[in-house]
């Protein structure tokens, strides 16, 4: 038997994972005098305390919340899909955990390098693996390829809340003294860090510069693109369109980032994410 392990970088909340038939354990979010979890957080509430200045900050999911899900699951092989090692410490507590309880050799903790959509769809492929009966050395072998076979871009309109997070390389960090201009930021392979992709004076030329590179890598069919968004649906509306047009036949979702998300990308920016099926 599998069981299927996570957290909430894929979007989903505990009672939606739950009732798909895997866990997915949300990280932490505090700000101001306000401490929470991960998709359990009032939003309206949230950006409003944004707006009044107060500054978010993220944290992993505690190691004794991911310790209680792999003992709940003793007796079986689990596969924790963790968010990108590097982006945030959920992976490596999710390894803290698997060695402080005593089924560990049972419990595979896997780096998406990844986050959000693709980690997702990474998740929601697993889990369909599992129903039609593969094996843990198949679905390991589908992971590894899908982990190298998606990338990310992150369009923020306040860069302040990525230089704070710490998750720019140096190069990238430079950036923040372009005024007015909207920065893109792309997922380094690795998973690891952000980095510089470009810089132009509009969220909708960003975009479009995203567009042509991913006309440039050959997106068709074959993958699925995300799009998702921190309380930009009108953003995420017309990118959608726009890539309509030009990837025939391409699927295309819309998602809400989390809270956890949010704090680090900051309020209306717009991450655009592919993932080949």
């Amino acid at each position: 038997m599998i069981q299927i392990v996570t957290d909430s970088s894929t979007l989903y909340t505990m009672d939606e994972a739950q009732s798909l038939g895997f866990e997915a354990t949300p990280l932490c979010v505090n700000i101001g005098d306000f401490e929470g979890r991960d998709l359990l957080i009032d939003m309206k509430a949230y950006y409003q305390r944004i707006a009044e200045g107060q500054i978010p900050r993220s944290s992993q999911p505690p190691i004794g919340d991911v310790m209680d899900v792999y003992e709940k699951y003793a007796g079986k092989k689990i596969i924790n899909i963790a968010m990108a090692d590097g982006l945030s410490g959920t992976y490596q507590s999710a390894c803290g955990a698997r060695e402080s309880v005593d089924n560990k050799d049972d419990i595979i903790v896997f780096n998406s390098k990844t986050l959000c959509g693709p980690h997702r769809h990474m998740v929601d492929t697993a889990m369909q693996m599992k129903k039609d009966g593969a094996t843990v050395e198949e679905i390991l072998a589908w992971l590894e390829k899908a982990s190298n076979s998606t990338e990310s871009f992150l369009i923020p309109q306040d860069f302040a809340f990525l230089k704070r997070g710490g998750r720019l390389s140096p190069g990238a960090a430079a950036l923040g003294s372009a005024l007015h201009l909207k920065p893109i930021m792309y997922l380094r392979k690795d998973g690891t860090k952000l980095d510089k992709f470009g810089v132009k004076r509009t969220m909708l030329a960003a975009a479009k510069s995203v567009l042509s590179y991913l006309k440039e890598v050959g997106l068709d069919s074959r993958h699925i693109l995300y799009i998702a968004h921190a309380d930009a649906a009108e953003d995420a509306a017309t990118f959608k369109e726009m890539f309509e047009k030009n990837f025939e036949g391409l699927e295309i979702q819309i998602l809400e980032l989390s809270p956890v998300f949010v704090a680090q990308g900051g309020p209306r920016c717009v991450a655009i994410q592919y993932i080949e099926r």
